[in-house]
């Protein structure tokens, strides 16, 4: 599904406006990323095509040895058997994200949307505000993984568990279909965080990073 499909126009004024009103009172900058996938998975499409495949000729012994009359002795049908359910399950994957997922590793999902989430943090320019004080939050629905990643000017005086709670926090919103729920809870909650730690808006603070959601 495409973000643009995900969320309606209300939806994103929404999120911007918990960022601007986060934002009144710190000198930092908040930034919600969403991405719909961290990278494309091609291996998933081969593995897929090799399961389905190596499926398809499993069954053609199966029928051989409790099925005579299902079995297929022409090897030529055979090949063609293996090669068409190979090729239905690696479009299958191509296509179809639920499937895609079952052929993808952990370690692969969760390696590819920290890289992801990093590339965005510079793409984005979190990092280049006056005090170093932005705050990523990166959202990756096919991975179904969350981040919030804080420069060093907030990292070296926030704990990471502060951030992990709030991680935990939009994945339940996610699961309940509560998504602008969660974010506007996090970016708000991102807010007092930086207000308790002291970072005060002062009369020269300037808006450097807009406000908006990106879409990617």
């Amino acid at each position: 599904m495409s973000l643009h499909k995900r969320f309606s126009t209300q939806d994103l004024e929404c999120i911007k406006a918990a960022v601007h009103q986060a934002e009144s009172k710190i000198s930092g900058e908040i930034v919600p990323v969403f991405v719909e996938k961290s990278g494309p998975y091609s291996a998933a499409n081969y593995r897929a095509a090799m399961v389905t495949g190596a499926s398809a000729f499993l069954l053609v012994i199966l029928f051989d040895r409790y099925m005579p009359s299902l079995a297929i002795y022409d090897p030529l049908l055979i090949f063609l058997s293996v090669v068409v359910f190979g090729l239905v399950g690696g479009l299958a994957s191509n296509y179809i994200d639920l499937i895609k997922r079952m052929f993808v590793p952990q370690h692969d999902l969760d390696q590819t949307t920290r890289q992801r989430a990093e590339t965005a943090f510079l793409q984005e320019e979190v990092f280049n505000t006056r005090h170093r004080t932005g705050i990523m939050i990166f959202i990756s629905f096919f991975e179904r993984e969350v981040m919030v990643i804080a420069d060093r000017g907030i990292s070296k005086v926030v704990e990471q568990k502060e951030w992990d709670k709030m991680v935990q926090g939009i994945i339940q919103n996610i699961r309940m279909g509560k998504v602008v729920n969660g974010m506007e809870t996090a970016i708000l909650r991102c807010g007092e965080i930086l207000l308790e730690k002291g970072f005060l808006k002062t009369e020269d603070d300037v808006n450097e990073l807009k406000d908006d959601l990106r879409i990617e």
